[in-house]
């Protein structure tokens, strides 16, 4: 595979934002194989975005040659407070996410999974979070708890002001070159570049992927991660997400109630799916409709959807019943992956319980 096929790959929808595409380029042309990862906090049922968007962009990385890792951050999921600060059950949930990834594509045998927890007993590691403290003012430090999902003005623990140190200093203490998380997580990655150098380490790339809108309407509170975490689908506003164990009846019942408004693309969740889910699995996206409302429609691209629904050529409604069939049929595999095999059911049945999340 040659670098522009790596670089395209890599630019995929989800991804949002490259930081940057210079060093990007510089970084494939010297290293055939760099070092990607992202972290999760397992904090509760995995939706489109904590899961099967994620297994799109992570396959993507995988296919440009990157060597990955995923992180599985339950000891900042205990300093943020998830699952009511229990360790154990937050390991629980790490082990279900695994097999969520799992059953949304993922060969686990091509990655390395890494726990916090594994890593803590490292006196190096915990050198390296100083390193970045002292080199961080508590403001700075105070701004980048947005990462955690909370406002400054949630932040009631000192422990929470670890989190952000530990998380620009996670990319060090594993040898990363590429920082490949959300929108949401810029706060840390844009720390990790800009304390690199001075603590002695390469600053890695930063592939920031998307943020899935929630289905329902909500408006956005600006541009930074505050901004984001007020649209974004959420595991503890079940309706505002498709979680990937939905029934066929409830991802009709949400798709059906989704905002989706006439001729508007910004914002809107179900032009959102299309985009980063139904067009990455799909090479043909039909659209069916009674003859007397046009018949039937073909896209074979996200830019003709677009460029349709803008004129309003497509009804919402016929919109949100085709996204909702494509999405079960999507999804079809991780249901059944989770009704098959025992470890997967009852892991999925624990965090159910712990969650109250259906």
């Amino acid at each position: 595979m040659d670098l522009e096929e790596k670089i395209d790959l890599i630019l995929r929808p989800p991804t949002e934002e490259i930081i940057t595409m210079e060093e990007l380029r510089e970084l494939l042309q010297t290293n055939e194989h760099p070092v990607a990862y992202d972290g999760f906090e397992p904090s509760g049922l995995a939706h489109l975005g904590s899961g099967l968007l994620r297994a799109i962009k992570l396959n993507d990385m995988l296919k440009a040659g990157c060597k990955f890792k995923l992180l599985i951050a339950d000891w900042f999921a205990w300093i943020n407070n998830k699952m009511n600060g229990d360790l154990e059950k937050i390991q629980q949930v790490g082990k279900y996410l695994i097999e969520v990834w799992k059953a949304c594509g993922i060969d686990t045998n091509k990655i390395e999974v890494v726990w916090t927890s594994n890593i803590i007993d490292n006196k190096e590691y915990w050198r390296k979070v100083i390193g970045v403290a002292k080199l961080t003012t508590i403001n700075r430090m105070l701004r980048c708890c947005t990462i955690m999902g909370r406002e400054e003005k949630e932040l009631l623990y000192a422990a929470q002001l670890f989190y952000p140190a530990m998380q620009a200093a996670d990319p060090f203490e594993l040898g990363i070159d590429i920082c490949q998380l959300g929108m949401d997580q810029r706060h840390a990655t844009i720390l990790s570049r800009e304390v690199a150098e001075k603590l002695g380490y390469k600053k890695p790339v930063c592939v920031h992927h998307h943020l899935l809108i929630g289905l329902l309407e909500s408006k956005r509170m600006g541009s930074d991660q505050v901004g984001l975490q007020s649209i974004k689908m959420s595991k503890s506003k079940p309706d505002t997400a498709i979680f990937v164990h939905d029934s066929p009846e409830e991802i009709r019942r949400k798709i059906n109630n989704a905002f989706c408004p006439q001729k508007i693309i910004k914002n809107n969740p179900i032009i959102d799916i299309c985009k980063h889910i139904i067009f990455r699995e799909v090479e043909t996206f039909k659209i069916e409709r009674p003859s007397k409302f046009g018949g039937n429609m073909e896209f074979h691209n996200f830019e003709e959807l677009e460029k349709t629904y803008k004129e309003g050529k497509l009804h919402p409604l016929d919109l949100k019943n085709a996204v909702a069939e494509e999405l079960i049929k999507i999804l079809e595999p991780v249901r059944k992956y989770f009704e098959k095999n025992k470890k997967a059911k009852e892991l999925l049945e624990v965090v159910e319980k712990k969650t109250k999340i259906f």
